[in-house]
Formats: C-alpha cells, sequence, structure tokens
C-alpha cells in the first residue's frame, strides 16, 4: 500500500502544475486607480497608465474643425448624451492620436467619468472579452482607443470591430464608445480594393464588407497635410506653451530648414523640431 503522504505530495505538485498552466481568473479594476488603461489579453487584464503621454487640447493647431466636433461628441459621451463612434483618418503625424487623448483629457478636467482604454490592433479577437468587463462598470464610461489601424486582404481581425460597432445580438455596452485612427479611409489599402473588384464574379459584394466598415462610424474625421502657415503656428504655439523665447526670423529659418531635411511638413515634424530647439535652448520638456 503506498504511503498516503507520498500520495498528498504528488496531487500538491499536480495542482500547483495545474495553476501555473491555468492564470488565474481576471478581477476588473474598480477604474479608481488611473483615468486610462491598455487592455492585454492572454492573460486578460487592464494595465493602469498614471501618466499618459499627450499634448494640450490648445496646442493641436490646424485641425480646429477635428478639434471642436471630437470634443463635443466626447463630451456629450462622457455626459451621458447620445454620441457617435469616430475614425479619425488621414494624412501620418497629423494630431489623429494626439487629439483623442487630448480630448479625454478636457473630459477628465471637467470631473466627468471619462475613462480611456487601449486596444491594440492584434488584440481585437479578444475584445469581446473586454466589452463583457467594461460593460459592468456602470458608474463608468469608457473611450475605446485603437490607434493606427489597417487590415490586409487575408485579415480577419476587422470582423472583431464589428463587435464594438454593432454589438451584435447583446448590443454594445451603451457606455463604451470606439475612437479608431487609422491613415486610410476605408481601413485597407486602394489597390486591394481595387484589385478585389477588378477580378471578382461580383465586384460589389466582394469588398462590401471590409469597405462597409468604416460606414459603420458615425464620425469620420479627416487630417490633411498642413501648410507652412500652420506648421509654423504649431512651432510657436510650442514655444509660447514653454515660455521659450527666439527671434522670430531665427526660429522662422530653423524651422524650415528642419521641415526641408525631414522632407514634409506635420504636427509630428513640428514637435521634433521644437524638442530639438528646446533641448539647444536647455528648455525641459518635462515637470
Amino acid at each position: 500500500m503506498s504511503d498516503p503522504g507520498d500520495s498528498l505530495e504528488a496531487l500538491t505538485r499536480i495542482a500547483a502544475a495545474l495553476e501555473r498552466l491555468a492564470p488565474a481568473p481576471f478581477h476588473a479594476p474598480r477604474f479608481t486607480e488611473a483615468a486610462a488603461y491598455v487592455w492585454h489579453p492572454d492573460p486578460d487584464r487592464l494595465e493602469p497608465v498614471q501618466t499618459v503621454d499627450r499634448v494640450d487640447l490648445v496646442q493641436l493647431i490646424g485641425i480646429e474643425s477635428a478639434k471642436q466636433t471630437l470634443l463635443a461628441n466626447s463630451l456629450q459621451f462622457a455626459r451621458g448624451y447620445g454620441a457617435n463612434n469616430a475614425l479619425l483618418w488621414g494624412a501620418r503625424g497629423m494630431g489623429k492620436s494626439s487629439l483623442v487623448k487630448a480630448v479625454h483629457a478636457e473630459a477628465v478636467a471637467q470631473g466627468l467619468p471619462l475613462v480611456l482604454v487601449e486596444i491594440a490592433r492584434e488584440d481585437l479577437a479578444s475584445v469581446g472579452r473586454l466589452l463583457a468587463i467594461l460593460g459592468r462598470a456602470t458608474d463608468r464610461r469608457f473611450l475605446l482607443f485603437a490607434d493606427d489601424l489597417s487590415f490586409g486582404h487575408d485579415d480577419s481581425q476587422y470582423k472583431s470591430l464589428k463587435a464594438v460597432l454593432d454589438g451584435g445580438i447583446s448590443g454594445r455596452p451603451g457606455n463604451v464608445l470606439l475612437y479608431a485612427t487609422s491613415n486610410r479611409r476605408h481601413l485597407m489599402p486602394r489597390d486591394m480594393i481595387d484589385n478585389e473588384r477588378s477580378t471578382a464574379i461580383h465586384p460589389g459584394e466582394a469588398v462590401e464588407e471590409k469597405v462597409s466598415l468604416s460606414d459603420r462610424f458615425g464620425l469620420w474625421l479627416g487630417f490633411h497635410p498642413c501648410s507652412q502657415d500652420e506648421y509654423l503656428a504649431m512651432v510657436q504655439g510650442y514655444c509660447d506653451a514653454y515660455d521659450l523665447t527666439i527671434a522670430p526670423q531665427t526660429l522662422r529659418a530653423e524651422a524650415i530648414e528642419w521641415q526641408a531635411t525631414r522632407g514634409g511638413r506635420s504636427g509630428r515634424v513640428a514637435w521634433q523640431f521644437f524638442t530639438d530647439l528646446a533641448g539647444r535652448h536647455g528648455v525641459s520638456l518635462h515637470p
């Protein structure tokens, strides 16, 4: 007869092994630790972000129409009123993701219970589980933020996005809104759309499902390359915000030279120039 002690030890080892294989059950946060979180699946968890990398709303220059539209939509939602999912699309570096973070910060500054939750494109397959968690936190409202979205020919991740936009049978939780950014208006390359239309037996049906995904966003906000005057205004705005004084002609000449070496103008290029300028003048960008 085997020793009971040996059996107990064996069972203990088996139990420990099973615990390592099966992660502990996910416990949703109370959403009081921070105003922003990042979603990580496998194992499911919401990681609080104490300091969001962002710029102030007033420093986003050259996108006034998009700024006012998204801010109004976000405040409506945070106050419990009707609001639309939003797709911010267009030129790189023109402040799409910065605007999402800035309007969220404005809502929080007004004391509204709005929480920003970022989900990576590669984690969209788990969005159903995330929605279930957020839907139970009825004392909070959530901006689900998907940055830099795009989908390829054989990419099925876009189907998961429909759970957020359409909600299926159960419907999307009323306290969750989706803001997505993309360089593409239809979230897939134009040449791919044209190719599928030209080779399909039913061209219209071949791409309708993917193209119609962007139609499910109530707001389309376009971002376009900025003019030189807008670019210089962005640079001056950063100088004003950080109390950096420099002769106007010197600032203009250096800013134009910087953008020439980058081969283009954008809000991102303006910030990169100002970062270099601040460093050379001994100005700290962090408190």
